[in-house]
């Protein structure tokens, strides 16, 4: 298929940073435990904080008989009092941040070891090769490309010169067959909204084409032109929080402008469904996906493009199952579904004779799950997950396995991108402890052999990871990674970064981030748990953790925070929890239902409000996932878990950390605004209860380096700082 290329990001979500080595059993990162409990009691004593008075309305909401008081309605909308709060909320939290000694330290530790070089697989259009670096520092990724892979690589395009402040990203990537031409979508201030315009390969010229309000998906060229998916421009003033509904397709043919685009697609009947068109690689069909919400189900339409009469019609016209069509042979479609096997198997589909009876299974389902297939010089490669680490077997086009791709240790694998007559294909390996490195594979001669390795600062050598299986709540056993410096003492004293995320199928498996290394070199411990609600072993995995199960994700998380404790990696006063997105959720639901286990919470662009998270941009696409408050039996799970309304009076929360950004429209940051001021208002005294809102920032994609580096600095300072610990005591 004719894919969007992935955009090196300059960091990430999951990235963690900075601790001081353990030196002996009563010393912890650099401190005695004397010392710790001084500065625990030190801390104890600390003035109260004097919040900012949020004002409180008098809204009430019904909920089927119950009636819910929502004080902070108002925080939802965005205006002149909202942004004065914004203002007053952050400068008490960068107040606190400030006078933390070694805050500074940290930053400058991170800016040192952040600066290697970072570079992107090379992927081949129009006979020449691009791939993405990042010198270091650089707040975005540059686009470089080069005649050969021994040929001086020459900057193709690079997004550093669209701001000033490295906060217009660059978010979409997509050549003509060609190579002639390449569209490219940018988004500013970390928003989902996208903006297309067209570039001339040859000559570097913008064209005047220029394409607004894209959102949810991807450039796809068909001839002189591209298919792509929008919403209606949104009433102006809240375009960061309106419902997107009536999502649309559209192709554009080069040299004109959007208002002649040619709409290819719509329903009008079901405005809360999204619609993604792709490009098979010989573009004889336009394949259309359609989706009613982010549990990753979807419909199949087709329509074929070398036929002028042709219209387009359904393969699957349900929502039951997953399908992804990897590539046509001929009038046939390899497609990788988890219909009636939840570990996804490839089979072929007549688009004719569309019926599962008519199905060629060409790979069986397996015991492990099967992630991504590319079709490749004539082989299917397909990338497998066991136990969250990842296999790769090549395949012929009849689905006889061929053989295997040697992978240097356990890890992740990325990429095997390219065209389907491609003779050659790059992929990418990582691991905890193991920089991103690129390999090359000759696919006829199954041959691989490494192209670029990433050398950082730090000896990885250093540290060891662990996988072990503990018992949830209910008996199920869930797996975890948890790494750390070898000849780690387990006296309970070290500090301990948890992170988990649990949801939508999507799957934690071992990647490199620099600021983790942070963590681990001065002796700290990060753990990854594999929770229900993930994709580690397949839909059924998923399914435990969705509606009416994501009782069971947050049980998963309490259970590793337990298991961590009694092994005697750390204790409740050692332990930082930390998600972002379905993640913070995560962070919200445990700390409030168990406020005693850790220290320090970290709730980033969560989703708190669980009643009302469907109201708002691409919310209503979470009800699968999650449940709806507009359903009686589904209102009363939500209430049950949802963070926001299980803030309890004169209950002492973990030290709390919120994290937002003004421009996030996936998770609209209302709900970070109402969790905090909830929490600030109910939570008794004794640890700081903050919230941290970036400005000019989004989601998390395509944030620059130099706010990635600023938000980890002040992050693991505000968990220093509570955890009484000093990672710079002895320098």
């Amino acid at each position: 298929m004719r894919k969007t290329t992935a955009i090196l990001l300059a960091g990430s979500l999951t990235a963690v940073s900075a601790c001081k080595s353990t030196q002996n059993d009563t010393t912890v990162t650099g401190m005695t435990t004397e010392t710790t409990v001084a500065a625990t009691a030190e801390a104890e004593k600390e003035k109260e904080l004097d919040y900012p008075n949020t004002r409180k309305g008098d809204h009430v909401e019904n909920y089927f008989g119950t009636q819910l008081p929502d004080p902070y309605r108002w925080l939802e909308t965005h205006n002149e009092e909202v942004d004065e709060w914004i203002e007053a909320q952050n400068k008490v939290t960068f107040n606190y941040l400030d006078d933390i000694a070694f805050r500074d330290k940290i930053k400058n530790r991170l800016t040192e070891i952040w600066n290697y070089p970072k570079y992107g697989a090379p992927f081949k259009e129009g006979g020449k090769y691009y791939f993405f670096k990042n010198d270091g520092l650089q707040n975005q990724s540059v686009l470089y490309v080069q005649e050969t892979l021994e040929a001086e690589p020459k900057v193709f395009f690079d997004p550093n010169k669209l701001s000033s402040d490295g906060t217009v990203a660059l978010t979409a990537l997509q050549f003509s067959k060609d190579g002639k031409y390449v569209a490219y979508g940018t988004s500013s201030g970390g928003s989902d909204w996208n903006t297309y315009q067209v570039m001339d390969a040859a000559t570097g010229k913008i064209l005047d084409d220029k394409i607004e309000w894209v959102k949810f998906s991807g450039p796809s060229w068909h001839k002189d032109g591209f298919y792509y998916s929008r919403y209606d421009a949104p009433t102006e003033g809240n375009k960061l929080a309106n419902k997107n509904e009536y999502h649309k397709v559209y192709y554009h043919k080069i040299g004109t402008p959007q208002s002649q685009d040619k709409l290819i697609y719509e329903d009008k009947t079901k405005p809360l469904r999204n619609f993604y068109g792709q490009t098979t690689d010989d573009e004889r069909f336009l394949i259309l996906n359609a989706s009613e919400g982010a549990s990753g189900a979807n419909a199949l339409y087709y329509k074929d493009l070398t036929d002028p009469k042709s219209t387009i019609k359904p393969i699957i016209d349900n929502f039951e199952s997953e399908y992804n069509v990897i590539d046509n042979f001929g009038d046939k479609l390899l497609v990788m579904t988890n219909k009636n096997a939840p570990r996804y198997r490839l089979v072929m589909i007549d688009p004719k004779k569309p019926q599962e009876a008519n199905w060629k299974v060409v790979v069986p389902e397996s015991q492990n799950v099967m992630q991504s297939v590319s079709s490749i010089g004539g082989r299917i490669i397909a990338s497998y997950m066991k136990d969250a680490t990842s296999q790769v077997v090549v395949y012929d086009q009849n689905g006889k396995q061929l053989n295997t791709v040697e992978l240097p240790t356990l890890g992740t694998v990325s990429g095997f991108g390219g065209d389907k007559e491609n003779k050659e294909t790059f992929f990418t390996f990582t691991s905890f402890t193991y920089p991103p490195t690129i390999y090359r594979y000759d696919v006829p001669n199954n041959k691989v052999t490494q192209f670029r390795k990433t050398e950082v600062n730090i000896n990885t050598d250093a540290f060891e990871t662990k996988q072990v299986f503990y018992t949830s709540k209910d008996g199920t056993k869930v797996p975890m990674f948890i790494v750390y410096k070898k000849g780690l003492q387990l006296n309970g004293q070290n500090p301990t970064y948890l992170y988990a995320y649990g949801g939508f199928n999507i799957s934690m498996t071992p990647s490199f981030s620099i600021a983790n290394m942070l963590w681990l070199e001065n002796g700290g411990v990060y753990a990854m748990p594999n929770l229900r609600g993930g994709g580690e072993y397949g839909e059924e995995w998923h399914k435990a953790g969705m509606t009416p199960n994501k009782q069971n994700v947050f049980d998963d998380f309490i259970g590793a925070a337990e298991y961590l404790i009694n092994q005697k990696y750390t204790s409740s006063d050692k332990l930082a929890v930390a998600g972002g997105s379905n993640g913070g959720l995560l962070v919200g639901a445990f700390m409030t239902q168990r406020p005693d286990l850790a220290k320090v919470a970290i709730p980033a662009v969560g989703v708190m409000d669980m009643l009302r998270f469907h109201k708002f941009t691409i919310g209503w696409a979470w009800v699968p996932e999650y449940g709806s408050s507009d359903d009686e039996a589904q209102f009363k799970n939500l209430y049950a878990f949802s963070p926001l309304h299980n803030i309890k009076e004169g209950v002492k929360y973990p030290a709390t950390l919120v994290k937002t950004a003004d421009h996030d429209d996936r998770v609209v940051p209302a709900h970070s605004f109402k969790f905090i001021s909830e929490l600030q208002d109910k939570g008794a005294p004794g640890n700081p209860y903050l919230i941290r809102v970036d400005v000019r920032a989004g989601h998390g994609a395509g944030k620059p380096t130099s706010l990635l580096i600023q938000e980890w600095a002040d992050t693991y300072s505000f968990i220093y700082k509570n955890m009484g610990v000093n990672p710079y005591q002895n320098q």
